[in-house]
């Protein structure tokens, strides 16, 4: 499958018709159930599994997020969906895109086209290269950096629209997004510059959300386990000595098998 899977989301996003609002706490504004609506569309498509009514997948991201499933549209639910978080739409348990996409060599390459102001470049660059180490560190895939032409992952800082029909929505909403093994887009990564990047846990914290971010340009999709970097939703936790979990190892083994000793 190509890595067009972000820009077949959007057209779903724009195209689909609007769903009847269910049930909804007294504290819910129209506002939020508008949110609540393209959240549900952005992340939640009526192609998944096919749940195609609002209060299908309403319980749908309960269930993934494991909260009490009502199908209503409460405070604790709301609060949730405006949790900044990857771009990406959410599927349960560890998984692989459609089609188990997954690059065919075992060297891969990347490029960091432009950078965050917020944080100098040899920062940057260390944020980038411990992020993908995460990944090479439980399989024999191994990163090599170039500085001109194309590469496998292509890395770049952008706000709003940056040309690949997924425009970010300004801070604190979607972190980044990145695109699973493929020709063209595939494989790359992209942050939204509206965030304010550290390399602490002010802010958001560029090598969790890059780590991240590799996952699906390696081929993974979102865990619904909460402790699992492949996780949807931003936490910090202390980044040194990190370690994938369990469910990130399982799914990365099972397209690329376990690091040669």
């Amino acid at each position: 499958m190509l890595k067009v899977h972000c820009l077949v989301l959007a057209s779903l996003c724009y195209g689909a018709l609007a769903m009847p609002v269910p049930e909804t706490d007294p504290g819910i504004s129209s506002t939020d159930q508008d949110f609540a609506q393209q959240y549900l569309k952005n992340f939640y498509p009526s192609t998944a599994r096919g749940k195609n009514t609002f209060q299908e997948r309403l319980e749908e991201m309960q269930k993934f997020f494991r909260m009490k499933v009502t199908g209503k549209l409460d405070t604790d639910t709301m609060n949730m969906m405006k949790t900044p978080r990857c771009g990406m739409p959410d599927v349960a348990a560890f998984t692989t895109f459609n089609g188990r996409p997954r690059w065919q060599t075992a060297s891969i390459t990347y490029r960091i086209i432009n950078y965050t102001p917020d944080l100098p470049p040899n920062v940057v660059d260390d944020a980038i290269q411990r992020a993908l180490n995460v990944w090479s560190q439980v399989t024999p895939l191994r990163f090599n950096k170039v500085t001109t032409g194309d590469a496998d992952i292509l890395i770049q800082f952008n706000p709003r629209g940056h040309g690949d029909q997924s425009p970010f929505d300004g801070p604190n909403g979607v972190l980044a997004h990145a695109y699973a093994p493929g020709p063209r887009i595939g494989g790359d990564a992209h942050f939204d510059e509206d965030e304010r990047w550290t390399n602490n846990r002010a802010g958001f914290n560029l090598f969790l959300v890059a780590a991240h971010e590799f996952g699906h340009s390696l081929g993974l999709n979102h865990s619904d386990d909460p402790q699992a970097l492949m996780f949807p939703t931003y936490r910090y936790v202390n980044t040194n000595n990190f370690r994938l979990s369990q469910d990130d190892v399982n799914g990365i083994q099972s397209l690329y098998g376990r690091r040669r000793k």
